[in-house]
Parts: structure tokens; sequence; C-alpha cells
């Protein structure tokens, strides 16, 4: 594949699915940018082996459908890679990611590297550089399962530091490589306030996409991160003023360089997709 066809252009938001669950598929494709179909955490060990039969026969859509599959170190990975081959998908998140190498195998697909265990956010450098990842996203639950706690989050609900800090390591891990990231999914289905804050925050720090388990929640994160109409006239007001100007130059009583120009033509691309 070409750098052109591996680039990630989904979201923003995407919509887990249990891939034993295919009757939900076309309902969760026509509420959410795009479905991840999923072989790992939704399905119970005794059914994956029946969740991949009916993944071959779903004949998932190639363009809007991502198959979660279970981790490299598991044995279903590789029953995962098999099933894999009788369907025309071509975009695959690997659960619990962590070593470079097992992803060799993955070279014909474009792959969301999952980063969710410490040894996957310490990596999430590594994983970026591979050519066939188009995107890093995180999970915190798993994360601080990995390293023995018992939740991701404050009694205020806001992320534990150690939850912050990864997923600040898969942002960056990211950019720094020309890849994008995707936002962990919020567990609590109920807080679309809580939902909203953070993929505006989401937004604004440079994430592409959140992923998200019900369809309920698809709504709040497209508003989240369509930018605002004040926003997107302002973006569009400092990107014309640059025409007249060279090097830096004030705008509405703010000081404008090309960062800031950086941005502006962000929130116009968001605001145009």
């Amino acid at each position: 594949m070409s750098e052109v066809t591996r680039a990630f252009t989904l979201g923003p938001a995407l919509l887990f699915v249990p891939a034993d669950r295919p009757e939900r598929l076309s309902k969760a494709l026509e509420r959410a940018d795009a479905a991840i179909l999923d072989l790992e955490d939704a399905v119970s060990a005794d059914a994956k082996s029946s969740a991949r039969d009916a993944m071959i026969a779903a004949d998932p859509d190639p363009e809007r459908v991502i198959v979660r599959v279970n981790g490299p170190r598991t044995p279903d990975f590789a029953h995962d890679l098999a099933a894999l081959a009788h369907t025309r998908v071509r975009r695959v998140m690997v659960a619990k990611a962590e070593d470079p190498a097992s992803l060799g195998l993955l070279e014909r697909f474009e792959v969301i590297a999952l980063c969710e265990t410490a040894r996957g956010i310490v990596h999430a450098e590594q994983l970026a550089a591979l050519p066939q990842v188009v995107a890093l996203m995180w999970g915190a639950e798993d994360l601080v399962a990995s390293l023995g706690g018992t939740s991701s989050r404050r009694d205020d609900g806001g992320y534990r530091d150690v939850a912050r800090l990864a997923r600040a390591r898969v942002l960056l891990a990211a950019g720094a490589f020309g890849k994008r990231a995707i936002d962990a999914v919020h567990v609590d289905i109920a807080d679309l306030e809580g939902l909203s804050a953070e993929a505006r925050d989401a937004a604004a720090s440079g994430f592409a996409a959140t992923a998200c388990i019900h369809p309920g929640q698809v709504a709040t994160i497209r508003e989240a991160y369509a930018p605002s109409a004040h926003l997107v006239a302002w973006a569009r007001g400092v990107l014309d003023a640059a025409e007249g100007e060279r090097g830096v130059f004030r705008y509405e009583g703010r000081m404008i360089d090309e960062p800031i120009l950086r941005h502006a033509r962000s929130v116009v691309a968001r605001a145009t997709s």
C-alpha cells in the first residue's frame, strides 16, 4: 500500500460492536462514522470461534469497518488473522499492542495499535514508527489493570495522573510519526456531560477521533469535534488576514504567528471534513 492509502481518515465517532452480534453492525454504521467490530473484550472466550464465523458471514464493509483482534500474546490472535483472510477487511485494531515485531504479520492491513498496557505505552513510539500503523489508540482500564490498580479515575471523575500521562504519550507518539490518535472510550454511558468535556479536550489537543461503546454517545462526540461557528469564522478571518501580512502580525488584538495559523488551518479542515 502507498502512504496515501494508509492514511487514517475515519472519525470522529468510532462505535464498538461485538463481533458475535453482527445484526448490530448495520445500525452502528448508520449512527457512527465507523464501526469497530470487536473480537476481543466484547466476546466471551467460549464465543470467539462463532464470532469469527459471524464476522466472515457479515462481509464487513472495508471502507468503514475496523476489526479489533485479540492481542498478539494470545492464541486467538492467529485464529483472528486466519479468519480475516476470508474477508475484505483492511483496517485492523490490535488489542494490547506491545511488541512492534508482533505486528509484522499485518503488513497488508492498515493497523491501529491499541496501547493499553504499561508495556504498550512504553513502546508507543516504536509502534507508531511502523509503516503499516496508521493510528494509535490508548485504553485506560486495561492500562491501570496491567499496573495492579483498581480504577483509572478519581472520585471527581477525572483521570488519575498515570492515565493522563499515558493519554498524552500516545498522542505525542502518534504525532511524532505523522499518525493519528484515537481517544479512549468513556465507560460511563449516562455521563454525556463528562464525555462531551473529554471529547472537546481530545479534539482541541489533536486527537482525530474518540471511540465509544454505545450509540447514544455518538452525537455527543460528533458535536464536540465539530468546531463552533464562531471558531470557524475566526479561523477563516485570520487566514484571510495572513495573506496580506509578512511574518508576525496582530489580528483582533492577538499576536498571530505560524503556529496559530496552523491551528486555524486545522479548524477549517475539521469544519469542511
